[in-house]
């Protein structure tokens, strides 16, 4: 993995989608702040609060998309890319530098079939490095867990099946991503036009 910036203040940026000033964001990073005084266990609680307790939109049947951090956590529920953009928020509230990472997964349906997967990257102080978190959330076969030095996300790339990690750390979401997410009336949509996110990251 590598940064698409060396400038750790351009992975702390507030923007309309990561939109960190909202009440209800710092209402909540408030709350999860209560009784922690370091960063790595801050860091997990909010990583566990965005996997456990907002929804992946897909695994609850909701047909709503939310796209903006705040939109997210009022819904209570996205798709892998809008939470990741809900814990960037969240972690840059706290001051902790967090990017954006992409995978080009295969369909459990159909290997043959790719689709767009989106998660974070969050620079630690301590071991100064970035760490990969995906906070889509865990259901059978999907066990991602916090972990600082055995990377531990969704689902590990089958190079054999076609499926690829981008390398670059993000500094802000995918503007192709961004625009599926605010103009899709419903999922359906959204699905419909999804590859258009993946073919932009990809160049497939």
């Amino acid at each position: 993995m590598y940064t698409e910036s060396d400038n750790l203040q351009n992975y702390l940026k507030k923007s309309e989608v990561i939109d960190f000033d909202n009440k209800l964001i710092v209402d909540k990073c408030l709350e999860l702040q209560k009784g922690i005084d370091d960063e790595i266990t801050l860091i997990k609680k909010v990583y566990e609060f965005v996997r456990d307790e907002i929804h992946h939109s897909g695994d609850i049947g909701e047909m709503s998309v939310t796209c903006k951090a705040s939109e997210v956590l009022e819904a209570g529920h996205g798709i892998c890319c809008a939470k990741a953009h809900l814990f960037a928020a969240m972690l840059r509230y706290f001051g902790v530098p967090a990017g954006f990472c992409y995978q080009k997964l295969s369909s459990s349906r159909d290997a043959n079939v790719k689709f767009l997967h989106g998660l974070n990257a969050v620079y630690l102080k301590d071991p100064d490095k970035w760490i990969r978190l995906d906070a889509r959330g865990n259901k059978p076969g999907r066990d991602a867990q916090f972990s600082r030095y055995e990377e531990k996300i969704s689902k590990k790339v089958n190079k054999e099946l076609g499926e690829e990690d981008s390398p670059v750390i993000f500094a802000e979401p995918n503007q192709t991503v961004i625009e599926i997410l605010k103009t899709s009336k419903d999922m359906k949509e959204l699905w419909d036009q999804w590859d258009l996110g993946l073919r932009d990251l990809f160049r497939t």
